[in-house]
């Protein structure tokens, strides 16, 4: 994967994801480049510290199954994701609307069609509320996150419930 190509390609997308839902390239190898359960991204052992690489990589990251891959028109390669690629790491009021902001700083809007769901997080074995960011992409919601939303949450019967707009959705049962 050539880096200059990519983000010239990519460049012209003027803050819009690529259709990397459409793209169906042949298979190249594997690449050492793992997300790790906390949202860092390592490239051959060592984080990756540019933010803008790891937001063009994240913008061109597409699940086959249960495979993550980093995709072109032209090539795709394997990486190795420990949990899920995002990780909520802000959240936000705006009117009546959740707005939750991943490390990458991509911003999505809680609602039907980006669902909050319970899931085993895949570390520590506790199910823990996930969005769908976009495709079958999910983002976990980072423990200050997490316990943050928990202070403005409803309890009904033994489970805790909060609003978006007219999405509402469980953030977990006592």
């Amino acid at each position: 994967m050539d880096l200059a190509t990519l983000q010239k390609q990519l460049g012209d997308q003027q803050g819009k994801l690529p259709p990397v839902d459409k793209w169906d390239p042949d298979f190249c190898g594997d690449m050492d480049l793992v997300i790790k359960h906390d949202g860092s991204w390592f490239y051959m052992g060592t984080p990756i510290g540019r933010k803008a690489l790891v937001k063009l990589f994240a913008s061109v990251l597409k699940k086959v199954d249960d495979k993550y891959y980093l995709v072109t028109p032209v090539e795709k390669l394997g990486i190795t994701v420990e949990d899920v690629p995002y990780v909520i790491t802000q959240w936000d009021r705006q009117d009546d609307l959740l707005v939750f902001t991943t490390q990458t700083e991509e911003q999505i809007i809680v609602s039907a069609e980006h669902p909050v769901e319970l899931k085993e997080d895949s570390k520590n074995q506790l199910d823990l509320p996930y969005i769908n960011i976009r495709r079958n992409l999910w983002a976990r919601l980072h423990q200050n996150v997490y316990y943050q939303l928990i202070a403005q949450a409803e309890q009904e019967g033994n489970a805790l419930y909060i609003s978006s707009g007219d999405y509402r959705f469980c953030l977990g049962h006592l």
